[in-house]
């Protein structure tokens, strides 16, 4: 089968390599639709990903069909699927808390074992989710969008919160999406003045502040001098991130979405007189996809403006490098691999 293999840092090549082999037990075969390229394809095709082996295939934001089940595996031969990335051991004090997301020895796809920018992959059917109602461009967006939605759903803020979302890429811009859905009063923060215009204009965010030397400022007067009931950082920048804790009000949750390999450090006077909740969200659950699928399907989130480039397997040993580089108007980037 065809696939795209990252063999070292900037060099991507498309190849003939084996395809999968015998399905085990409650596994199931897939064939790839399409996969999204995700911020942490573009750091492995950089060389900044600090846990990953070389050569790698990249992709874990995955619409599949289903080709061949393992025994006791119940899906239908030919249903197209959502899968969630995250394979978990199952046993462990993380997956016996139903936290699964944070397994003490994941394996994401395409980050510490093969991924989906290729024909075939292997899943484990409880890793799978009926993609029913939606188009496969449709399903392979979930994944990212759940990260966002799980950021809000950890936050614990309640509709009628005031909501800042510091950072409008991909995964900032589905946290404030799903913070909306849930009825927060939604403000952007971002570097670029020109993202948040578009975000404004392509997906109603109105307010924006600039991450700029007068962002204190204008966070004090954007929340009438008392902060925002729930800060989510999805920068992944240390300082952003430690700047975050001064935009939060008194009672109120500040809700790291992206990971660095930094320290964050922080006032503890501050920290314990605002009573804050300091939380740490990671990856996403069952509960996060079948969220956003079903708010996809009730067109509370516009796909088909999030996806904004599209290419195929063979053109994306030479469109992924250039879209590294080349960030205007990029929001996500979908591979058309067996449509």
């Amino acid at each position: 089968m065809k696939a795209v293999i990252c063999n070292e840092p900037g060099q991507l090549v498309l190849a003939d390599v084996p395809a999968p082999g015998a399905v085990p037990p409650g596994w199931v075969r897939l064939s790839v639709s399409h996969v999204g390229i995700c911020g942490t394809d573009y750091h492995i095709f950089e060389g900044k990903h600090p846990f990953l082996q070389y050569p790698r295939i990249m992709g874990h934001e995955i619409s599949a069909r289903v080709i061949e089940t393992g025994e006791g595996a119940a899906l239908a031969n030919g249903s197209l699927v959502i899968v969630n990335p995250y394979i978990a051991c199952g046993h462990c004090i993380a997956c016996n808390k139903g936290k699964p997301n944070c397994c003490t020895d994941i394996r994401v796809l395409g980050v510490h074992t093969d991924g989906a920018q290729c024909e075939e992959i292997l899943v484990p059917e409880v890793n799978l989710y009926p993609a029913d109602g939606l188009s496969p461009q449709a399903a392979a967006t979930v994944e990212f969008l759940a990260i966002g939605a799980h950021a809000v759903r950890r936050s614990l803020a309640q509709k009628g919160s005031r909501a800042l979302v510091i950072g409008a890429g991909p995964i900032g811009l589905g946290t404030a999406l799903f913070s909306r859905i849930a009825g927060h009063d939604v403000t952007l923060v971002d570097t670029s003045t020109e993202r948040l215009a578009m975000a404004a204009r392509v997906f109603g965010f109105d307010k924006g502040i600039p991450a700029d030397e007068k962002i204190a400022e204008a966070v004090t007067a954007a929340s009438n001098g008392d902060g925002f009931d729930v800060v989510f950082d999805a920068t992944g920048y240390a300082g952003s991130m430690q700047r975050s804790f001064t935009y939060v009000a008194h009672g109120g949750c500040l809700v790291f979405v992206s990971v660095v390999k930094d320290e964050i450090s922080f006032s503890d006077p501050e920290f314990h007189k605002r009573e804050m909740m300091l939380v740490g969200s990671r990856n996403a659950t069952k509960e996060d996809f079948v969220h956003v699928a079903n708010a996809i399907r009730a067109g509370h989130v516009p796909v088909d403006a999030l996806i904004t480039h599209r290419t195929t397997l063979d053109r994306a040993v030479d469109d992924l490098p250039r879209w590294a580089r080349e960030k205007a108007g990029l929001i996500k980037a979908v591979i058309e691999i067996a449509p």
